[in-house]
């Protein structure tokens, strides 16, 4: 039995003796969305999905996400589409954190379990069933793909954290380690999403400021995470999101590890739009 753990949200609603105090903050540099949000209410349906609610954690708007979004998705037994992306611009990960999938694309069933990574290219058809007896939890982050001229599309992945030996950063005696489940020199692709650990104690020692926006759910664990000019305590079930230069740090405290996922957009020119 794997030692990894992958928290998901169950919904229900809290009892009118629960206090209204939370943790959510939403800035112009970010935002902590706590796993006490994620209840039945704030749920949302989407076309041609059956048996299927989704947590949106994250989407494109003024003061907001720019490049991506991000749902949790619920899929009953006997649930999901036939036609899940809406947009042929659109590329997709799919991240298990409960429960069991099966995906198919170009005629090829693919399934997978926790800790189960998909990687979908825009402009393919797929679909996604859960044949389980129970529900099936898993993100999914969406981000129009950025093609550039001269080189090839990325192709579709199918992996699983369970074999992908994490890559441990350099002078940390093995506290801070990233799963990578894309080449990170393959500048085919224009996001990554990672899941990035850290043992207790384990920090990140400076302020990280930079050009890449983003996601970060919290997968177990618990932090004091630096956001900006605060520093915010959260743990498994936890959304942050930071938008592009908003400085960072962290520290795992224990008493387990601290691992989350982690959406960022990466090997492209800045846009000159603006």
């Amino acid at each position: 039995m794997s030692d990894r753990s992958y928290f998901s949200p169950q919904g229900g609603h809290p009892p009118q003796s629960q206090v209204m105090t939370d943790r959510a903050v939403f800035t112009d540099a970010y935002a902590v969305i706590p796993r006490g949000t994620m209840m039945d209410i704030v749920t949302s349906s989407f076309p041609f999905w059956d048996a299927t609610r989704a947590w949106i954690l994250a989407r494109p708007m003024t003061g907001f996400a720019e490049t991506f979004s991000q749902y949790i998705m619920e899929v009953g037994p006997g649930g999901g589409s036939d036609t899940p992306e809406p947009d042929d611009r659109v590329q997709g990960v799919i991240f298990v954190t409960e429960g069991t999938i099966e995906i198919t694309l170009g005629g090829k069933s693919h399934t997978l379990i926790e800790g189960g990574y998909a990687y979908l290219p825009a402009g393919l058809r797929w679909s996604l069933r859960n044949h389980a007896d129970g529900p099936a939890r898993f993100h999914w982050i969406r981000k129009r793909y950025n093609a550039v001229e001269g080189l090839d599309w990325p192709k579709p992945l199918f992996l699983n954290e369970a074999d992908i030996a994490p890559t441990v950063m350099p002078d940390t005696n093995g506290a801070w380690a990233t799963t990578r489940f894309v080449d990170p020199t393959d500048l085919r692709h224009d996001m990554h999403v990672t899941i990035v650990t850290f043992e207790p104690g384990g920090c990140i020692p400076f302020a990280e400021t930079h050009v890449m926006e983003h996601g970060l759910y919290v997968l177990e664990g618990k932090a004091v995470y630096r956001l900006n000019t605060d520093w915010v305590e959260v743990e498994e079930g936890d959304f942050m999101w930071l938008r592009a230069f908003c400085p960072q740090a962290c520290y795992a405290g224990g008493p387990g590890r601290f691992r989350y996922l982690l959406y960022k957009d990466v090997n492209r020119h800045p846009g000159m739009d603006l």
